[in-house]
């Protein structure tokens, strides 16, 4: 299903036809990359002429494609294609690869910091453990193309998991090695939003006080905690989604 799918909207008859293949063509040459982030979508008067329709369907079209967030409307300037948003659902331990490609964009990571030690005060908070155990202290960077997409900081329980002090993070990243390494029976998020600081806005490349959203996420199996993981996010890069059904 499309963007514009999900943004809804319906019409009937032959403006049906024309909505439908004015969104197809605008939402084909963005995805394709035809039309990059800032390009100018013609006005509506230009596309009410190459589709022999009326402005009123063009308008609507772009209303579609606005909500979808594929194009920026702006008064007296036009309309605009957006840069692109990465969308990643609330409840499921999503992966950032996978986020990143859905972008059309390519994936790459890179390794910061890697330290194994015995845990402090704060590791204990964040893995909400009460005994002393060894942990390993990751950092990573993740990249869309060039750009820094996401800051990883993460603490392994080695007690839980004593194969990570072993593995290879500056190869393939400690989200999906840990998914295929140990089943988790139960996963908590929190979600808050922060101005980047120091490290945090250094490793993003943005200027100090950037609106980022932050995703914390503990994990558990049946014999204990296994890891802590707090995700940085740009805040113009992200966004999270929740679909549910009424309680019964």
């Amino acid at each position: 299903m499309s963007y514009t799918e999900m943004a809804g909207g319906m019409t009937t008859g032959k403006e049906a036809t024309l909505h439908q293949r004015i969104l197809s063509d605008i939402e084909g040459q963005i995805v394709s990359g035809a039309w990059p982030p800032g390009h100018r979508i013609p006005f509506e008067l230009a596309l009410a002429e190459q589709y022999d329709c009326s402005r009123m369907t063009v308008n609507k079209a772009l209303t579609q494609l606005a909500r979808a967030g594929l194009i920026e409307r702006r008064k007296r300037s036009g309309s605009f294609v957006t840069h692109p948003l990465a969308q990643s659902a609330v409840l499921e331990i999503h992966d950032i690869k996978s986020e990143v490609q859905s972008l059309n964009l390519p994936y790459s990571h890179k390794l910061v910091k890697r330290t194994e030690r015995r845990d402090r005060p704060e590791d204990a908070r964040r893995l909400q453990f009460a005994g002393s155990v060894p942990v390993l202290e990751i950092s990573c960077i993740h990249y869309a193309g060039p750009r820094p997409f996401c800051l990883e900081d993460r603490v392994i329980n080695l007690d839980a998991v004593p194969e990570a002090a072993k593995a290879d993070f500056a190869t393939l990243p400690p989200g999906p090695w840990l998914l295929n390494q140990v089943p988790w029976s139960t996963a908590e998020h929190q979600i808050r939003a922060i101005s980047a600081e120091g490290e945090a806005a250094a490793s993003l490349d943005v200027p100090k006080g950037t609106a980022c959203l932050v995703v914390e996420r503990r994990t558990w199996s049946s014999t204990g905690p296994i890891t802590h993981v707090r995700l940085t996010y740009p805040g113009d890069r992200h966004s999270l989604v929740a679909r549910f059904t009424p309680s019964s």
